[in-house]
């Protein structure tokens, strides 16, 4: 069981593409860090609204295609995911969508 969300995504980042672990870890970090969110403290919403709206970005960058069906399965597997949640507190899906720009 992975110890974060992070590297949960992570690995399914990983197992959906072609993508080794370095390459799934840090295109995730990047997008993670395009989106304004910590890849240590982010919340499952904050992870969905970043796969939603910045991750198909970076994974057409590199290559993959289609990009957008990635990021609905990674979507869905956020339900799978039980490990630690982070310390500090939740923002709203829709204060991650204002920072980046969404309506």
């Amino acid at each position: 069981m992975a110890d974060s969300l992070f590297e949960f995504i992570a690995a399914k980042v990983e197992e959906r593409t072609r993508l080794d672990t370095l390459e799934a870890r840090g295109t995730l970090r990047i997008a993670l860090k395009e989106a304004g969110l910590d890849a240590r403290g982010v919340t499952r919403e904050q992870m969905a609204v970043m796969l939603e709206k910045t991750m198909p970005r970076e994974l057409v960058a590199r290559g993959i295609d289609p990009a957008e069906d990635v990021c609905r399965g990674l979507i869905a597997a956020l339900d799978g995911f039980d490990g630690a949640r982070p310390d500090r507190a939740s923002e709203s899906p829709e204060d991650v969508f204002r920072r980046l720009g969404g309506h």
